[in-house]
């Protein structure tokens, strides 16, 4: 095998192995309780997918024709920036419009501090409670 052989493998193993972790994110966003933890899903594992599937079509086009394909580098830096950015704007929406968190999914510590002296009363409670069972 050449170096341009070897390359062109690495290229579509790179592919194949976005592939998967595409199949693992839609497990998730199928699997996973509440908007939050789907948002992280969506977020992180389709964002390396994409990364990845992106990259080996870059080293796949770069070593079997010979040029470096500029839209392929756009749209890496395109994605590994907007992807992360949406997911933590939907949660923040999500969090804002009060969508309930799921069950066992720890405490909520921001509730007091951004919905101000309504929730301050629960939230205190809450600790007080959580305190009394440990």
């Amino acid at each position: 095998m050449s170096v341009s052989e070897v390359v062109e493998w690495v290229g579509v193993i790179l592919i194949l192995l976005g592939a998967i972790f595409s199949v693992i994110s839609a497990i998730g966003l199928v699997r996973l309780p509440d908007v939050y933890t789907r948002a992280h899903a969506a977020s992180k594992s389709s964002t390396l997918a994409v990364l990845v599937c992106l990259i080996g079509t870059f080293i796949h086009i770069w070593s079997h024709d010979g040029y470096v394909s500029v839209r392929l580098i756009l749209g890496i830096i395109f994605v590994f920036i907007t992807a992360p950015v949406s997911a933590h704007l939907i949660c923040r929406a999500a969090y804002r419009s009060r969508v309930p968190l799921a069950e066992g999914s720890g405490e909520d510590e921001l509730k007091a501090v951004l919905f101000g002296s309504e929730n301050v009363v629960v939230a205190t409670e809450d600790i007080l409670e959580h305190d009394r069972n440990n």
